[in-house]
């Protein structure tokens, strides 16, 4: 399927603002599962390209501004065509960590004991997998998503960004987000490496899910070989799903990320439209 994406970020402020520097994961990557056709972001100064060590592709600018000039909103696009092959299965490619390295605990989406219990207890044949050490397979991992989809209910504006896995896990209610994070502590907490992904999903008739988030689960450490998976939709990544940044979780991959000084108050609107288009 092919997608152009059109992601448009505005910031506004009430007073001039004086100087920002802001980190982006806006620009997806080429791989088995999508191939991106063309690709562009238009920020309010340079952008530059920043490394990064969990194979993301990454930009940062920095703006400064005069009092005088009275600076009053920044507008960051990102905007493109890629063309989606479908698909859950990957596997890394380049300078990346070790599946090992998606094991560690994060503030966002930390492994905790009762996690562990509940998917020993709850997802049949697990306990005998994980008792025999063996690695995930797709059918478990599958039956894994579901119950974690039947425990964190997807209810808009019940969380925050700040909301830890743990948290959404209690009160059994979250977006897409939350039940990433849960998905990938559940999985940390039962010893299979996961990690938190961020990207777009296209569906005419769920626009506030353009914005959206998924799983990565290690199926083959060795071979680093992962599965992909929307706990949303109860289902493996396919053709509507765009992938732009994996991380630990999400703070590790924010959209825009940055710091300023000036501008007294903030606010921040996001409009992403995504739509099929032709050969």
């Amino acid at each position: 399927m092919r997608l152009s994406v059109r992601h448009t970020t505005r910031y506004t402020y009430t007073e001039p603002l004086l100087y920002s520097v802001q980190t982006l994961h806006l620009w997806p990557v080429s791989g088995s599962l999508q191939a991106v056709e063309h690709w562009e972001v238009k920020t309010p100064a340079a952008l530059h390209a920043q490394p990064d060590g969990q194979g993301n592709r990454v930009h940062s600018y920095s703006l400064v501004a005069k009092p005088e000039q009275g600076l009053r909103e920044q507008v960051i696009t990102a905007r493109g065509v890629v063309m989606t092959r479908g698909g859950a299965e990957l596997s890394d490619v380049g300078r990346t960590p070790p599946p090992a390295f998606y094991l560690r605990s994060t503030a966002l989406a930390e492994p905790h004991p009762r996690m562990a219990a509940w998917a020993r207890a709850t997802v049949p044949g697990l306990a005998d997998s994980l008792d025999a050490g063996e690695s995930p397979s797709v059918a478990l991992l599958l039956s894994l998503t579901a119950a974690v989809a039947d425990k964190v209910a997807y209810r808009k504006g019940s969380t925050s960004v700040e909301t830890t896995a743990l948290e959404a896990f209690d009160w059994e209610l979250g977006v897409c987000q939350d039940q990433a994070h849960v998905m990938v502590a559940v999985c940390r907490s039962i010893g299979w490496p996961a990690r938190y992904v961020s990207g777009y999903f296209y569906a005419a008739n769920e626009p506030e899910l353009a914005s959206h988030a998924w799983a990565d689960v290690c199926i083959d450490a060795g071979a680093r070989r992962w599965f992909s998976l929307d706990v949303t939709h109860r289902c493996p990544t396919d053709e509507r799903h765009i992938r732009v940044a994996a991380a630990t979780d999400y703070a590790a991959c924010l959209p825009v990320k940055g710091l300023r000084r000036g501008g007294g108050r903030e606010q921040l609107s996001v409009d992403i439209r995504i739509e099929p288009v032709g050969d």
